[in-house]
């Protein structure tokens, strides 16, 4: 959203998304997102999913399996 220079509002008009949903995915604080949010997304900003977020390794899953 900030390369493009769009607002919450913006990115909830274009996509029919919750500006709730777009606020948590912003503010990274969403638990989950449901597929279709994700494809909305990836329509409005030409892009593929590995684009929209990145895998934050937490501490509580470091070393498990190990």
């Amino acid at each position: 959203m900030g390369e493009r220079k769009m607002s919450i509002a913006d990115v909830a008009r274009e996509t029919g998304l919750n500006r709730n949903t777009i606020t948590l995915l912003y503010k990274e604080t969403a638990a989950r997102i449901d597929l279709e949010a994700v494809d909305k997304l990836c329509e409005l900003f030409n892009c593929n999913v590995g684009e929209l977020f990145e895998r934050k390794i937490s501490v509580h899953s470091q070393g498990v399996g190990s």
